[in-house]
């Protein structure tokens, strides 16, 4: 019958791998090799789709409203994701417990700015257009998901594919 703790799962017993710790002359050619993405790359790339959203919106319906309130929709994603990226980028701390709790302290003013300019939008941009406005923020904050696609590709691989 074989052991009475093993509940038949012999077949889901997945071997593991002996883990290697990396050396420091390891650790710094995979930075070198994979360099981390500019949060203010990112914050760029959102407000350049943002203006972008803003002139399409125009151009369909010529109408300032909504083309301020597709603006205004991209400001309310991005000026929220440059304090965190300043508050991130600031200073760094070797302390893991100081470096999580700076990440929620600014995500959480990230939340109360953006939730603050959301609530007074109606004040603020006249003959506001809630769609456009959506639309620009939802395209603005997607632009984070294609910032793993504009990554720099490792150093070997670039002149590899040339």
């Amino acid at each position: 019958m074989g052991d009475p703790h093993d509940h038949g799962n012999e077949a889901d017993a997945v071997e593991e791998l002996p883990f290697k710790p990396l050396t420091r002359d390891e650790a710094q050619a995979l930075r070198a090799k994979h360099p981390p993405t500019s949060p203010w790359r990112v914050v760029a790339a959102q407000a350049a789709a943002g203006l972008v959203c803003a002139a399409i919106a125009w151009a369909i319906t010529n109408r300032s409203g909504t083309a301020w309130s597709a603006l205004y929709g991209a400001a309310a994603t991005v000026l929220p994701n440059a304090l965190l990226a300043r508050g991130m980028t600031r200073r760094t701390s070797s302390n893991p417990g100081a470096a999580v709790f700076g990440f929620m302290f600014w995500e959480m003013v990230k939340i109360a700015v953006a939730v603050a300019m959301l609530v007074a939008a109606p004040k603020v941009v006249p003959d506001l257009s809630w769609p456009a406005l959506l639309v620009a923020m939802i395209v603005c904050v997607k632009v984070n998901w294609l910032a793993l696609l504009w990554q720099r590709r490792p150093v070997g691989e670039t002149k590899e594919r040339v």
